[in-house]
Order: C-alpha cells, then sequence, then structure tokens
C-alpha cells in the first residue's frame, strides 16, 4: 500500500504545540514538528521501505508508529481510497483559493456556534472549553453584564456633527425599488444632501428596537444578525455630501451623529483604498463596515462566528442598496479594498476591529449610459453562453 501525504493540509504552532489540521477530512492533531520530515518523505505515492529507506536516520519502530498516527490523523492517505480521491478533488476544484479560502471554509463546516468536538491539544480543545464558558455565560445573572462589550461604538473625544432626525421620502413602492436596484459605477457630479445620507445611515444601521438577552440589552436593526450581536460598525468616507467637509467618520447609531476620525479626503486616495478602482473616488461617500469582533466572540467562541460576521455584512450591504435606490441614489459595493490603508484611515487597530466591506453612493447618471455600465445581452451574447448543463 502506497502513501501520500494530503494535499489538503494546514500546520501550525497553537500554545506551544505543533498541529497538523487536514481537510476536509482528518482531525487537528499534535504531534512533535519532526513529523514534518516524514511527511516530506511521501510528497508523492510512496511504499512505506521506500520511505523508510530516505528516512534511514529515524527508529524503524518510531516511523512505523508516526505513520500510524499521521494516518489516523489523514494526514497520510493511502492510495485508492476513498479520502485520498476527495482530497485530489478538493485540492483540484479549491486550487486558485488555497490554502486560505478552502481551510477557513472546512475547519468551519460542522461546527456549532455553541460547543465543538473535543480535539485535546488542539485550538478546537481550546474553543470547545471556552463554548462551555459561553454557555454558561448565558445563566449568569444581570450583575455579570458589566463584562459584556458595550453594544454601541463611541468615540467620545472626537469632533461631531448631530445629523437630521426627519427622515427623507421612503415610500417609493417597494417592487420599484427591488428591481430599479442596481450596482452602479458612474456618479453625476453634484452633492448629496446631508438629510439623505441621515436617511441612509439610520434607515440601514440605526436601531429599531430593543431586546432582553437574559444578561442585558441588545438592539435590532432593520437587517437580520447572528444573535442581535450587531458587531458591525459603519465609517463613512465623505467625498461630496451638503454641509459635511471631506474626511472620515464614524456613524455613532445610538446618537445619530458622525464621529470625525481622520480629516479630508481626496477623490484620487478614495480610488485607491479601493484597490484602486476609479468608480470609488467619483461617488459621493463611501461606507466602511468594519468588525468589532468581541461582541460576537464573546457569546461565539468558535471560528464559525467569523463567517457569521461576513454574512451580516452582507445583510447589510442589502440593506444598504435597496434604501439607496429609494432614496433616488445609485449603490455600489466591493470586496476590493486595501484593508490596511482603509483601517488607518477610519482609525482602526485592525486587530480587534478591522475592515470587511466597502459600500458606496451617489447621484447616478442619468439620460444615456454611463462609461463603466455594461451594455445589455444581444442573441450574439447568448451564442457564447453556457446557460444549462
Amino acid at each position: 500500500m502506497r502513501l501520500r501525504r494530503s494535499r489538503n493540509m494546514t500546520c501550525y504552532w497553537h500554545e506551544g504545540l505543533f498541529v497538523l489540521h487536514p481537510y476536509p477530512h482528518g482531525t487537528p492533531t499534535a504531534m512533535h514538528p519532526a513529523v514534518a520530515e516524514i511527511l516530506a518523505a511521501f510528497e508523492d505515492w510512496t511504499g512505506r521501505a521506500e520511505a523508510a529507506k530516505a528516512l534511514d536516520h529515524i527508529d524503524p519502530e518510531t516511523l512505523e508508529e508516526a505513520v500510524l498516527a499521521l494516518l489516523g490523523a489523514g494526514a497520510l492517505l493511502a492510495e485508492d481510497s476513498p479520502e485520498a480521491r476527495r482530497d485530489a478533488e478538493t485540492a483540484e476544484t479549491w486550487g486558485q483559493w488555497a490554502p486560505e479560502a478552502p481551510f477557513f471554509h472546512y475547519v468551519t463546516q460542522d461546527v456549532l456556534l455553541g460547543r465543538h468536538e473535543e480535539t485535546g491539544g488542539t485550538p478546537q480543545a481550546d474553543r470547545a472549553d471556552r463554548a462551555d464558558r459561553a454557555d454558561r455565560a448565558d445563566q449568569v445573572d444581570r450583575a455579570d453584564s458589566a463584562a459584556m462589550p458595550p453594544l454601541f461604538t463611541r468615540y467620545e473625544d472626537g469632533p461631531r456633527i448631530p445629523l437630521p432626525r426627519r427622515p427623507a421620502d421612503l415610500r417609493i413602492p417597494y417592487e420599484q425599488v427591488l428591481y430599479g436596484r442596481r450596482t452602479h459605477r458612474d456618479f453625476a457630479p453634484g452633492p448629496v444632501a446631508r438629510s439623505v445620507l441621515a436617511t441612509l445611515l439610520a434607515t440601514t444601521f440605526g436601531p429599531v428596537d430593543f431586546i432582553d438577552c437574559g444578561v442585558g440589552g441588545l438592539f435590532r436593526r432593520t437587517s437580520p444578525a447572528g444573535g442581535s450581536r450587531q458587531e458591525i460598525d459603519a465609517y463613512v468616507g465623505v467625498l461630496g455630501v451638503e454641509d459635511v467637509a471631506p474626511g472620515w467618520y464614524h456613524y455613532n447609531a445610538l446618537e445619530h451623529s458622525l464621529e470625525l476620525r481622520t480629516e479630508g479626503l481626496a477623490r484620487e486616495r478614495a480610488a485607491h483604498l479601493a484597490a484602486d478602482q476609479e468608480w470609488a473616488g467619483r461617488a459621493a461617500f463611501l461606507v466602511v463596515l468594519a468588525a468589532r469582533l468581541e461582541r460576537m466572540s464573546v457569546k461565539y467562541p468558535t471560528p464559525r462566528g467569523y463567517r457569521v460576521c461576513t454574512l451580516n455584512c452582507g445583510h447589510l450591504g442589502q440593506t444598504f442598496a435597496l434604501t439607496a435606490t429609494a432614496l433616488g441614489l445609485g449603490p455600489a459595493q466591493t470586496g476590493a479594498f486595501h484593508d490596511t490603508l482603509v483601517a488607518e484611515a477610519c482609525a482602526l487597530d485592525n486587530s480587534g476591529h478591522t475592515p470587511l466591506y466597502l459600500l458606496a453612493a451617489g447621484h447616478p447618471v442619468t439620460g444615456g449610459e454611463g462609461r463603466d455600465t455594461p451594455p445589455p445581452a444581444t442573441l450574439d451574447t447568448f451564442r457564447i453562453t453556457r446557460l444549462q448543463d
């Protein structure tokens, strides 16, 4: 029987232990780092005797024990086994995104947000213990609510602009909004009214009501959010808004105000922050969705909680797009931006408070097609389009 190392495996140090983490099969297992040399001997399909010759400085009995342990962990695979076939398929399917994307995807599969399978000596065991503590925390009395992170982010020392409370008109028919929503990459010149920006921010990011979670209050928005943790904050990059100077602001959802983070924002700089996408510099404003991770992790300590953060960004992005459309604006969104530079612009630590999504809006181009508007599909388009299997 020939063996080969898994093509889908990440190795890392955790709490002084060397951990092998094969995926989508296998179990994260703490082993001596010397096993890396053994795995290298099985880079391609290799018999145990052949590998033993290349590793003749290792005691044969020790080598056999290590090989059996690696087989049990899924780090080594047997030729023609179902696990080997799936390993090859996974490597081929995810090859362009490996190793980061498939590792995150598979290690957060089948993981409940509360408890995690025990795998001693690995991060999973640590998270299982933290999850148990989190479950017990749900049952503590209200005196422990002081340990919970604040519901709203506030920058006390920053200058702020109170926003108008009277909302702009949102009574446009739902069908018209839904089918009228498009992603815009062209924007007409002219600033957006401050009242329109205020309505968009309040409708998308402001509190709708408050609920009792057992150890204190939480609030709900117009978008769904995992556990109502509301870990996503909004930071606004103003380029063309009436009576608001260009710069980066935090939207204080409790006060309904803009708190200045950094002064000044040139259109060329905005485009560069958005991975040099020129359209971002033509928008009236940008909105960065940044996760304050402690709000989520205090309740959900397993890594699947981060998945929920990204899903919550999607919920808010859709509400933003529909609300902007109802207000007569053209919305846009992108996952392409320079994370570190955006965090610096918003004065975020990019550790516990980190950007995940970039939105934008402005007056849409009317009376003709914009420079970035795709043409409608024609007969020639469908001649080269595969519609079905």
